[in-house]
């Protein structure tokens, strides 16, 4: 690591370099222990998130798939940047506002993998007119009729995505129906449309118990994708792209044959979750949560901390596995469990007698967020860390 007056840079063994302000005194960096931070803060472990996104860029390489990231969990220049690594400077988003910010940072190929409103195609034409490339998504024939008037009308192009369903059942076109085949007909047919490809999200590996199921809705998720790519190419419709995203199918599946690009996104933080689930271990989990202790209740066995629903979120985390709601996990302390979450108070109970003296008014304590993506959310600014001490503030993005 590099500390240059008012800047830090980190250069992964990739090649990727990493720039964010720091605070100084000087022309010299002064770092801040955890300690003099206010609580609550979300802290980003510089090492981990480093080593994560360091992984799913040289396993994408290894399986020789494109990366795509998301950059919805962190909302930071910085942390894209590390995603990409010596690569090119293609990402994903999820809101337009992402799109505008990342596109100020340098980022020049930008999906915006969420699909679009009519009411939204303004800024989508401004977005494409900015940058080399700027891809939306849709699944229905009256968005694309939307589409392709506007674009008729302003003169502009756009880059369009069909989104399938490949199992989650939450958006998407159904890739066995003839309907989806029409629609990407009309996609490829049209004037004011350049046919991108298929994008699909197997969002339902979220709902596997280890790497085993896991690897199952990987193979489907895949398997579904080639094949309607294939029936597009025999009905004439050449397909471009297909693209698939999920960070549990992107750590664990062992073949992208006949992928063209992966989109997983919360690797970089992983959280509580992505643990239960066999995406990665607790070690791996790059963002926590820190927070003091506010109050002692040894009559009902019960910490109080400083980290409510505004801190942590109220994402239950994967009860379908351990059928009990546990908002976190507290690191370097298995034994306590945050059992409830009001809008700023956290209850802390625990499978032993709490030693009360071990953790005193004030103490802090680092909480795994079940859901990382949410929980930076509600931070207007990270903490970036180096065991004990802050080392750079990183704030993201906001907005739609």
């Amino acid at each position: 690591m590099i500390f240059v007056s008012g800047q830090i840079f980190v250069d992964p063994s990739n090649g990727g370099m990493l720039k964010g302000d720091i605070k100084e005194e000087g022309g010299l960096y002064q770092a801040m222990n955890i300690e003099q931070v206010n609580t609550p803060a979300f802290l980003v472990d510089l090492s981990k998130v480093t080593r994560n996104t360091q992984r799913m860029f040289d396993r994408a390489r290894r399986l020789n798939v494109r990366l795509r990231p998301h950059v919805k969990t962190h909302k930071t220049a910085e942390v894209a940047r590390l995603q990409i690594g010596a690569g090119s400077a293609a990402i994903t988003v999820s809101t337009l506002a992402e799109a505008w910010f990342f596109q100020s940072a340098g980022f020049d190929d930008i999906t915006y993998a969420y699909p679009i409103t009519p009411q939204k195609l303004p800024e989508a034409a401004e977005l494409t007119r900015a940058m080399r490339y700027f891809h939306i998504v849709l699944d229905n024939p009256e968005t694309f009729a939307a589409v392709h008037s506007f674009g008729r009308a302003h003169g502009i192009r756009f880059s369009a995505f069909i989104k399938v369903d490949c199992g989650y059942h939450r958006a998407g076109v159904d890739p066995e129906k003839a309907e989806s085949i029409t629609l990407a007909k009309q996609l490829h047919d049209s004037e004011a449309v350049e046919f991108a490809g298929i994008l699909t999200h197997a969002g339902h590996s979220y709902r596997c118990r280890n790497r085993s199921e896991i690897l199952e809705v990987a193979t489907q998720e895949r398997a579904v994708m080639v094949r309607f790519a294939g029936l597009l190419e025999e009905n004439g419709v050449a397909c471009p792209t297909v693209s698939v995203g999920s960070t549990p199918t992107a750590v664990h599946a062992e073949s992208w044959e006949g992928v063209s690009e992966i989109r997983p996104g919360n690797y970089v933080f992983f959280d509580k979750f992505q643990a239960d689930i066999g995406s990665c271990s607790l070690d791996d989990c790059a963002a926590t949560v820190l927070t003091r202790v506010i109050g002692h209740y040894p009559d009902r066995s019960q910490l109080i901390i400083d980290a409510g629903a505004l801190a942590l979120s109220k994402d239950p985390g994967a009860i379908h596995i351990h059928n009990t709601v546990i908002f976190g996990a507290v690191l370097g302390n298995p034994q306590l469990k945050i059992v409830s979450l009001s809008q700023e108070h956290g209850v802390v109970e625990s499978e032993v007698p709490i030693p009360f003296e071990e953790h005193p008014i004030g103490n802090l304590l680092r909480i795994i967020p079940n859901h990382s993506c949410l929980a930076a959310a509600l931070f207007p600014k990270y903490y970036v860390v180096e065991e004990e001490n802050v080392v750079d503030e990183w704030s993201p993005v906001r907005g739609w």
